[in-house]
């Protein structure tokens, strides 16, 4: 299958040469490549607009031939509800033009349907979709930017041609409308109701934290937790809300790692552990969260139950592989650490004893000197005769 914006281009060409030299040779290659183009409505020699050429098989969407719709991989599940959030890519082509004037494939932007989507014709498009489906469509100008184009990019009066696939969705209806409730009404929401905005709150921040954007993604997972802490569940409905909340401490527990927050993350992990103490991912963001905060035979506690779980998983061999050699490089430093410690207080000793030699030498020589006075008392008796 061709790449985006290639059958555009390749129509483009192909229109443009039927008229010149070696119009039977691309009239040949016309019916090979494109059989369903053999009735007659392209006939060498006519200039073939893109346009005319793709909207003989897409499907009208509008009733107005107004948008335009050929699928050109099917999705899966339920199309998009109105108002949802999606994560999109897509590529905007003018009629005979080979590049497109907008493009978002390398980078796939989150829009919200009535917000953040500005052409009317590609709303209406995107709530025909499903996940992971790719679609062209066909803007005419009252669908797309009017008839006064948007100077100097789009001319007036222009259709537009649109490649786009839809990679995921979130359903906002739910959160839009608890964002809006009082405090009483929300006590009074079914739990299923209350249990989906928290889903959704979370699902925001594993987008965010896809994209790098931990601290947004942080946010989003504690919205998430406020919502669950706040739930009057019942006895029998408590394994659910548990379940919910298990997925948001361990979010939050591994955000909180990206962020360079262990204890934090040890905190949150530690929360997991108390609705589930086999977790496996509990255990190995808390055998983590304590590596960082250098509490290593504790980290070591917590991997080694993670590792009893599952024996061969690489992520833990690895972070017990990686707590060893902090562990070495530890105890390395202790050691050049106690090294230098008694080595001071060598030194010191030395440097008393030898001032206490010293003090003992003075004080025998002190000593002596009156001995000898009086260690000959009949000289002294001598000196007195005399």
């Amino acid at each position: 299958m061709l790449l985006p914006g290639e059958i555009w281009r390749e129509t483009r060409r192909r229109g443009m040469e039927g008229g010149g030299d070696g119009g039977e040779a691309w009239q040949a290659d016309w019916d090979r490549v494109i059989p369903e183009r053999r009735n007659g409505v392209a006939q060498r020699g006519e200039r073939v607009s893109p346009v005319s050429f793709h909207q003989q098989r897409m499907l009208d969407i509008t009733g107005d031939s107004g948008v335009l719709k050929e699928i050109l991989r099917d999705g899966c599940g339920e199309t998009v509800p109105p108002g949802a959030s999606v994560l999109i890519k897509f590529s905007g082509y003018l009629e005979h033009m080979d590049r497109p004037f907008d493009c978002s494939w390398k980078d796939p932007k989150l829009m919200k349907l009535g917000q953040d989507i500005t052409l009317r014709g590609m709303e209406l498009g995107l709530l025909t979709m499903k996940k992971q489906e790719l679609a062209r469509y066909l803007f005419k100008p009252n669908y797309a930017f009017g008839r006064m184009g948007c100077p100097p990019l789009i001319p007036p009066d222009a259709t537009v041609m649109f490649e786009i696939e839809l990679l995921d969705f979130l359903d906002c209806t739910e959160w839009d409308q608890y964002v809006d409730l009082t405090p009483e009404q929300r006590d009074r929401l079914p739990l299923e109701k209350v249990l989906k905005v928290a889903e959704t709150a979370r699902e925001f921040g594993n987008y965010l934290f896809r994209q790098g954007h931990f601290l947004d993604a942080k946010e989003r997972y504690k919205q998430a937790s406020s919502i669950l802490k706040h739930v009057n569940a019942k006895e029998d409905e408590l394994n659910k809300v548990n379940d919910a909340k298990l997925l948001v401490f361990l979010n939050l527990s591994f955000t909180y790692l990206k962020l360079d927050h262990p204890s934090q993350a040890l905190t949150y992990g530690e929360m997991a552990l108390g609705l589930d103490k086999k977790n496996v991912k509990a255990l190995f963001r808390c055998g983590q969260a304590c590596r960082s905060l250098s509490e290593y035979e504790r980290a070591r506690n917590f991997l080694i139950q993670a590792q009893k779980v599952q024996p061969f998983n690489r992520d833990i061999n690895n972070e017990l592989k990686k707590l060893a050699s902090c562990y070495g490089d530890y105890n390395l430093k202790q050691k050049e650490i106690y090294c230098k410690m008694f080595a001071s207080l060598n030194s010191i000793s030395a440097e008393e004893d030898s001032k206490l030699e010293n003090n003992n030498e003075e004080d025998s020589t002190d000593q002596e000197a009156p001995s000898l006075v009086a260690q000959n008392p009949d000289d002294q008796k001598k000196e007195t005769n005399l």
